[in-house]
């Protein structure tokens, strides 16, 4: 799956607010995959031998999620009419791949807050992950809507449009759309937008 960037996160994820290369600027992150091969014998015995060290790890790492998600969750109860207070929800949600919950919580803060790109953004990104790719659009136009200079929902809105929708043109206008308010835009993965429009152009016409 292609990177895109979170818009709500800290910088390196593009995230708190919710923004470009993190949520104020961050990019749809990219999905990847680790394949980890295991030899016979040697491997074997490895895996026996960490079994239950790992198994230790993840009760504990289950239980800092259920203590969390129930502080944030006692935070909405207390602040529901406050949209900082779902965005936090939805921002943990969205770091633990929870996308339908990560959904329902920005939806809350939305609904509070209609002109955030920020956290319209992430929901969008949330929507791609949930296999809901013409959502995702949505949501990405509405942060435009709402701030026109987003460059985070501009590059995400491309990704989608490209590897999602099947829809290179439509991805070329959002992507030259983002190089007219930032020229030297770049991806996560440090090419520069105006280099992955002339890749597609050029897909485009072979």
């Amino acid at each position: 799956m292609s990177q895109d960037l979170k818009n709500t996160k800290p910088q390196n994820e593009t995230r708190k607010g919710t923004g470009f290369i993190k949520t104020q600027t961050t990019i749809i992150i990219v999905c990847i995959t680790f394949v980890f091969g295991f030899i016979s014998g040697v491997a074997f015995t490895i895996y026996k031998t960490d079994t239950r060290p790992a198994a230790a790890e993840n009760d504990a790492h289950e239980r800092d999620f259920q203590e969390m998600e129930k502080t944030l969750k006692g935070a909405v109860e207390k602040n529901s009419k406050t949209a900082e207070s779902w965005t936090q929800l939805g921002n943990f949600y969205f770091d633990h791949n929870q996308f339908e919950k990560a959904i329902q919580a920005y939806v809350k803060s939305v609904e509070l807050e209609p002109a955030n790109s920020n956290v319209l953004t992430d929901l969008g990104v949330m929507y791609r992950r949930n296999k809901q790719p013409e959502k995702a659009v949505e949501a990405f136009n509405t942060a435009m809507k709402a701030d026109p200079k987003h460059e985070t929902s501009q590059y995400n809105k491309g990704i989608v449009l490209l590897h999602d929708l099947n829809d290179p043109t439509g991805a070329i206008n959002a992507w030259e759309n983002l190089l007219k308010t930032n020229p030297l835009a770049t991806g996560p993965n440090g090419k520069s937008v105006d280099e992955m429009v002339s890749f597609t152009k050029n897909k485009l016409k072979n």
